[in-house]
């Protein structure tokens, strides 16, 4: 286990950068920020990140410049201003490097890219202390805001893992990226999930923990290479939502919400657990809307 003083100084710089994303960053910002010379600090920030801060820096402005390509009307040379490229010609050279396409053709075709989202170093630790991870501490039940939705007849474009049971059971197994890949997707219906996947969608060999999007019923696009695509029939899911959390205590979140549902009885509001349905989902915990997580039903009849 790295130490904490290290792990936080990291943070440190990931949070900087985050802030500063579209203003010029230097090693000596990132080291003032980290709190140790600028060699330390580029050092310790590859030990932990597997990048160098300039390659993170170009990786994340790339990812952050192709979403905007995505969703805006903005002409490219003005993106690229926007993310410190000072002209067309080096943001074309960058992205194409980064993606293997050129902006101009992604921003008429928009394929699935793999997208640079990093991970919050901090929240990473915390999850591998075993012991010691929030995750083990009996949690205190807040108050969690329950609905119904309905989910039309739609298509899950998913990547399977092997043994996974859990997120971080997948990632290392398939890696921390697919949730790029899956965020690149322009004709999500709704963002990227984790999920649990019943008997009818599961595969011998492979994981019963998946991640995926969800797209329309006559989607046509591109599947990514290692992905599949599979239709889901409409249903109702019942979702959960704990309360707002600081970002540090996902763990802690997590728990809390599951030991709600480990306990919930749906009849209570006429409903059954119906887990061949669809997939049991979670959403990525954020803390300012807390974490969500929802679990296929049926109406009862009266």
């Amino acid at each position: 286990m790295e130490s904490w003083e290290k792990i936080n100084a990291v943070q440190r710089m990931q949070d900087y950068i985050e802030e500063h994303i579209s203003q010029p960053i230097t090693l000596y910002m990132l080291a003032r920020a980290a709190g140790y010379s600028p060699w330390h600090s580029a050092r310790i920030f590859k030990e932990l990140t597997g990048k160098t801060p300039f390659e993170y820096i170009r990786s994340l402005r790339l990812s952050l410049a192709a979403v905007k390509i995505r969703d805006e009307s903005k002409k490219i040379i003005d993106v690229a201003f926007d993310f410190v490229f000072d002209s067309h010609e080096g943001f074309t050279r960058a992205f194409s490097k980064q993606f293997g396409i050129t902006p101009a053709y992604y921003s008429k075709n928009t394929p699935p890219l793999k997208l640079f989202m990093p991970y919050r170093i901090r929240d990473y630790y915390l999850i591998l202390q075993k012991g010691e991870s929030t995750m083990t501490k009996k949690p205190n039940t807040n108050t969690v805001f329950v609905q119904v939705i309905d989910r039309p007849a739609r298509k899950l474009i998913l990547k399977r893992g092997m043994k996974a049971t859990h997120y971080f059971e997948y990632c290392e197994e398939v890696g921390c990226d697919v949730w790029g890949v899956l965020s690149s997707i322009k004709e999500a219906l709704y963002e990227p999930i984790g999920m649990w996947l019943p008997k009818n969608l599961y595969k011998h060999g492979t994981a019963v923990y998946a991640q995926g999007v969800e797209v329309s019923l006559n989607y046509e696009g591109e599947v990514p290479d290692g992905f599949e695509i599979t239709e889901l029939q409409p249903c109702k899911m019942m979702v959960f939502q704990g309360q707002p959390f600081d970002d540090e205590k996902f763990g802690e979140a997590i728990e809390e919400l599951w030991e709600v549902m480990k306990d919930y009885n749906p009849q209570m509001y006429g409903f059954k657990w119906a887990d061949e349905d669809g997939p049991r989902f979670q959403m990525a915990p954020m803390g300012y809307r807390g974490y969500i997580e929802a679990r296929p039903v049926r109406q009862i009849n009266s």
